[in-house]
């Protein structure tokens, strides 16, 4: 039920972290994985370092910025001609280029939140679903977070960009689903990243796992790879619309 061999995935923000675990399963799956991020020297080193794992060139690294919508639609047009029609999606770039009040974010701030986090799926979905609608089937997820569901003083913004990101997955789950194409979301809660560093390095995050995460530990990027193998995989065929939190219990009431 996850064998994804032949199948041909392409992902945003694959370079380090989550992606970058992301893209190493669906390639150990069997999956053909076109990786992107904005810089290629830390794309060509991951496509080496999971190449040199699987024993195949099963993943090819391609710049793009997901701001620009020329670009994201040029990166789809690239994967199509090189690999083949696109089966999976992975939507997993997302910026915060803001921390503060919701009240006090400068409009560029605010703009680049929502351009990044949100119309940029919506972008990658409009290039890619003509794909999926051909085969009658393709899986679509994009990378939200449990920030989306509750507000924050400081994270305010980030946090509204992926409530509207989930709204995005139900309204376009609700249009291509009679067409067999599937979208759903994937929620992290604090993951050890990069991208997370100033929130897991804080020395009130030791306090937080006691009392928060029923776990008693953050996320690491591989426990996110699972989530994505099965809803790229047709174990998930009959889920769609869908926002799964992976979280280690830390919302589980929510």
């Amino acid at each position: 039920m996850f064998d994804l061999t032949g199948r041909v995935a392409l992902m945003t923000g694959a370079s380090k972290g989550m992606g970058l675990a992301m893209a190493r399963r669906l390639a150990e799956h069997g999956a053909n994985v076109v990786i992107s991020a904005r810089k290629l020297p830390a794309l060509e080193a991951a496509a080496d370092e999971i190449n040199r794992e699987m024993g195949r060139d099963c993943v090819t690294p391609m710049v793009c910025n997901v701001g620009r919508k020329e670009q994201v639609q040029a990166l789809v047009e690239q994967t199509r001609s090189r690999l083949g029609p696109i089966d999976i999606v992975v939507g997993n770039a997302g910026v915060n280029p803001y921390y503060g009040p919701t009240s006090e974010i400068p409009d560029d701030a605010y703009e680049k939140t929502m351009a990044s986090n949100v119309q940029s799926n919506l972008w990658l979905a409009q290039s890619v679903v003509p794909d999926m609608i051909e085969k009658g089937a393709g899986s679509i997820m994009f990378t939200s977070s449990v920030g989306a569901f509750k507000p924050s003083v400081m994270l305010g913004t980030y946090g509204m960009s992926k409530l509207a990101l989930i709204g995005l997955v139900r309204n376009l789950a609700a249009e291509f689903g009679p067409k067999g194409v599937r979208v759903n979301a994937i929620c992290p809660g604090l993951i050890r990243t990069d991208f997370a560093r100033e929130l897991w390095e804080n020395p009130e995050v030791e306090k937080r796992i006691n009392q928060d995460i029923p776990l008693r530990r953050l996320g690491e990027p591989d426990d996110m790879a699972g989530v994505v193998v099965f809803l790229a995989s047709d174990a998930s065929r009959y889920m769609t619309g869908q926002a799964l939190t992976v979280c280690g219990g830390s919302n589980m009431w929510t």
